[in-house]
C-alpha cells in the first residue's frame, strides 16, 4: 500500500471540528482528498439556525461525500435550534418514564426528520447507558433508566426511529457510562464491573440496539479494570475487538467519543490517542470542538507514522474504510421522513408525575423561584425553567438574605420552585426545605431526575428540562407564557 493511499484511507477516519457557520477552506480542500467528516457543534457557532446549517451541509457536500455528525438526543443535550431555546422533544429519562417504546420511536424519528432537512446524516444518539449511580454528573437524565430491560426495549425504539428517518444512529457510551460518579470529560471514570455484571447490566440496551440494527455505536472514555486494566475503553483492543465485535457480534461503524476529552487523552495527546484507538478497533475518530486544522494534520502524521514503525496495520485502515463506505452507500438510499413535534409534547405530557394535589392561583400569579443548577460539559448552557412561562420568576443561589426576600415578594400569592437534580446540589435543599417551612403549600418542581424530594409539598416530576417538559408542567400549574 503507498504512502498516498495511506494517508487517504487515515482521512477518512477522521472527524475534526471547525468555528463558525460557514466551512473554512482548509476544511473543504479537506473533504476533496477524502476527510471522513465533521463534527458539528453548537458552541463553536456552527448551528446558528436551520437554515445556516442546511447551507453549510450543503456547500460541504459539494465538496465530498462525508458524514455530517452532531449529537442531537433531545432533552437536555441538544444542538439545533434547542441549544438556544430548548428542545422540543424530551429527553430518554422522560420517554423511559412514559415507557411506551412506539411513542419513543415517533419522537426520534421526528428528531431524524428535522436532522436529515438540515443535512446531518449521523446522529450521536441514542444514549442507552443505564444510569445506576444517582450521582452520575454527566448521564442523568439522558439515560432511559436505571432498569436495563426498559433501556433495552427504548434503545431498540429509537435507533428505530432515527434510522427510518434516513439518518443513521449511534448507540452510546460503550460499554456504558451509567454506573459512574466522575465525568470522562474531565478524568477516567471507574465502572466497577466484571464481565457477569456488564452482561446483566450494562450490556443488555446495547445488545438491543444492535439487533435492532443500529449503524454506529460510541465508545465511552471508561476503565473496567476486569476488561480493559486500566486502559479508556475508546483504546482498548478488549473492549472494541474482544467486547463489542466478538462477544456481541456488532459489524457496523464505530466511533470514538471526542478524543480531546481528558479520559482519551489527557496523558498522551489527540495524535497518539487516535492512533491507540485505531488499533483497538475503532473506524471514525471524534476529535473535539476546539480541534481543527492543526490538530487534523498531527494526526495523520501519527497515523503515517504508526503504519511505518509497524505498530498499526494498513489492513486496519483498510478495514475502517470498508466500513464506513458500507455505511455511506446505506445512507445513500434512504428517504427521510416527516416531522412530528407532537409526539415531543405529548411525551413530555405523559411524561410527568404530580404527588399531591395541584392549587389555584386566586387570579394572582405565583412566583416562580429557580434554582441555580450547574450543568455538565455534555449539556453546556442550554436554557432550562419555567421563566419562558411565568409572568414573575426569579433565580436564586441560597445567598444570605434571600429566603426572606422571595416570602416577601410570594406575598398574598402562590410559589413555585424549580429545582434541578436536587439530589446533587445541598444548596437547592436547603433553600427548599427553608422555603417550605415558612410556605407549606410551596409548589415543587424538579427538572432533573426526581431522586431527592421534600416530605410534605405538592411536587411534580418533569424528567428533563427541554423546553417540551417546561411546556408540559407550565399546563399543568396553570401557567401563561410571559409577556
Amino acid at each position: 500500500m503507498t504512502g498516498d493511499e495511506i494517508a487517504r484511507l487515515a482521512r477518512g477516519t477522521l472527524l475534526p471540528s471547525f468555528p463558525g457557520p460557514t466551512a473554512p477552506g482548509w476544511l473543504l480542500d479537506e473533504l476533496e482528498r477524502g476527510l471522513g467528516g465533521v463534527t458539528l457543534f453548537a458552541l463553536t457557532g456552527n448551528v446558528p439556525s436551520p437554515e445556516s446549517l442546511a447551507a453549510l451541509t450543503a456547500q460541504m457536500r459539494k465538496a465530498g461525500e462525508a458524514f455530517v455528525t452532531i449529537d442531537e438526543e433531545g432533552g437536555d443535550v441538544t444542538r439545533l435550534g434547542g441549544h438556544a431555546t430548548g428542545s422540543p422533544y424530551p429527553g430518554n429519562a422522560a420517554l423511559g418514564a412514559v415507557d411506551d417504546p412506539e411513542l419513543t420511536r415517533r419522537v426520534y424519528r421526528s428528531m431524524g426528520a428535522e436532522l436529515a432537512e438540515v443535512g446531518v446524516n449521523l446522529n450521536f444518539a441514542p444514549s442507552v447507558d443505564v444510569n445506576t449511580a444517582d450521582d452520575n454528573p454527566v448521564i442523568g437524565t439522558r439515560s432511559f433508566g436505571p432498569d436495563p430491560e426498559l433501556a433495552a426495549r427504548h434503545a431498540a425504539a429509537a435507533v428505530t426511529g432515527t434510522q427510518e428517518a434516513g439518518v443513521a444512529a449511534c448507540a452510546k457510551h460503550f460499554p456504558g457510562h451509567g454506573a459512574t460518579v466522575e465525568d470522562s470529560h474531565l478524568g477516567v471514570p471507574l465502572v466497577d464491573a466484571d464481565l457477569d455484571l456488564l452482561d446483566r447490566r450494562e450490556l443488555v440496551p446495547f445488545r438491543a440496539a444492535i439487533e435492532a440494527g443500529t449503524r454506529a455505536v460510541m465508545t465511552g472514555h471508561l476503565n473496567l479494570p476486569a476488561i480493559t486494566r486500566g486502559v479508556p475503553a475508546t483504546l482498548s483492543p478488549e473492549a472494541i475487538t474482544g467486547l463489542l465485535r466478538e462477544r456481541l457480534g456488532y459489524r457496523g461503524v464505530i466511533v470514538t467519543d471526542a478524543l480531546d476529552m481528558e479520559g482519551a487523552s489527557g496523558a498522551i495527546g489527540i495524535p497518539e490517542a487516535s492512533v491507540r484507538a485505531l488499533i483497538a478497533g475503532a473506524d471514525l475518530l471524534c476529535l473535539g470542538p476546539n480541534e481543527h486544522a492543526d490538530t487534523l494534520r498531527a494526526t495523520l502524521e501519527a497515523i503515517a507514522a504508526a503504519v511505518r514503525m509497524g505498530r498499526l496495520s494498513p489492513d486496519r485502515l483498510a478495514e475502517a474504510g470498508e466500513r464506513t463506505r458500507a455505511l455511506k452507500q446505506w445512507l445513500a438510499g434512504h428517504s427521510p421522513a416527516v416531522v412530528d413535534r407532537a409526539a415531543g409534547l405529548e411525551a413530555a405530557r405523559r411524561a410527568i408525575r404530580v404527588t399531591g394535589s395541584l392549587p389555584g392561583w386566586n387570579g394572582s400569579p405565583p412566583l416562580v423561584v429557580e434554582l441555580e443548577a450547574t450543568g455538565n460539559i455534555a449539556v453546556g448552557p442550554t436554557p432550562w425553567g419555567l421563566n419562558p412561562w411565568a409572568s414573575d420568576a426569579v433565580r436564586a443561589d441560597g445567598a444570605e438574605g434571600e429566603v426572606d426576600r422571595v416570602l416577601e415578594r410570594a406575598t398574598g400569592r402562590g410559589l413555585i420552585v424549580v429545582l434541578r437534580d436536587a439530589h446533587r446540589h445541598a444548596s437547592q435543599r436547603a433553600l427548599t426545605n427553608a422555603l417550605l417551612t415558612a410556605r407549606p403549600d410551596t409548589v415543587v418542581v424538579e427538572m432533573g431526575l426526581p431522586v431527592w424530594r421534600p416530605g410534605s409539598a405538592v411536587y411534580l416530576a418533569t424528567y428533563g428540562a427541554a423546553a417540551a417538559n417546561a411546556q408540559a408542567a407550565a399546563e399543568l400549574l396553570g401557567l401563561t407564557p410571559a409577556a
